[in-house]
């Protein structure tokens, strides 16, 4: 499950006829509204082996008002009996940058434990692990859960042609981790929801002991205002895994299904 967090938007090769859009964009505060709630679950096969779900809402941070983004991701099933996972990932970040201010990683796998904070000065180009101290950073950092929404509100509304790419830098596990997705295209999808008209993107993948390829992950994101993920697979060494969403609640926009 911890590829459904960190594969939401992930690296990828870069094409010569493309496009980039680098995340030093302003949001435009268009796509989702405090209250939305998405769920996934993840498949191997026709064995349910985890869920995840995304919540928004407003809060205060530090004296300012934020939004408070928070992921959950977990096992379920068979997987849970093998393998018990309990991972909270959470994001407090100004409402009208989309950059944040303070991040928090959860992690609960088996017997290993994990909890980390991390806030973000923008105006110095730093930030401050409360596990290994202060770092220097790129310009508009984002957190993992931020850049999932600054991705939508920011990047996928400027995509215009095959090959136009997505770039963003982001801190998680406490190191620079670079963001790319490549638009491949528009392609209609069935989920166990139904079928919808999606914007596709194919994020590049280390190939190693876990993939085949640097194109073994595949993102279909909604095409209409919501830009929401719609199904997220993974071809692993071993099989494939698939994300739908399966639950969604309080969407700014009405979500399209086509006939």
């Amino acid at each position: 499950m911890n590829y459904i967090i960190k594969l939401t938007g992930i690296l990828l090769l870069f094409s010569l006829q493309a496009t980039f859009f680098y995340g030093q964009d302003s949001v435009n505060k268009n796509s989702y509204k405090t209250g939305e709630r998405l769920k996934y679950i993840a498949h191997f096969g026709m064995l349910n082996a985890g869920s995840a779900s995304l919540v928004i809402k407003d809060s205060v941070y530090s004296g300012k008002k934020v939004y408070h983004a928070k992921a959950h991701a977990n096992t379920i099933g068979l997987a849970d009996k093998i393998y018990k996972v309990r991972d909270i990932y959470e994001s407090f970040y100004n409402p009208q940058t989309g950059l944040p201010y303070m991040s928090i990683r959860n992690i609960n796998e088996g017997n290993y434990k994990y909890y980390n904070e991390v806030r973000f000065f923008h105006s110095e180009k730093k930030l401050l692990s409360q596990r290994s101290g202060e770092h220097e950073v790129p310009e508009n950092i984002l957190d993992m859960v931020s850049a999932f929404y600054y991705m939508r509100d920011a990047m996928f509304g400027k995509i215009k042609k095959v090959g136009d790419q997505i770039v963003l830098d982001t801190y998680f596990a406490d190191e620079i981790f670079p963001l790319k997705m490549r638009y491949v295209g528009d392609e209609t999808i069935k989920t166990k929801m139904g079928k919808f008209y999606c914007m596709k993107f194919s994020p590049v993948v280390e190939p190693g002991r876990v993939f085949d390829s640097e194109d073994d992950v595949t993102i279909w994101i909604s095409k209409d205002k919501n830009y929401i993920p719609l199904q997220i697979r993974i071809d692993l060494i071993i099989g494939s895994i698939k994300c739908d969403l399966v639950e969604y609640s309080g969407l700014k926009y009405k979500l399209i299904f086509r006939e």
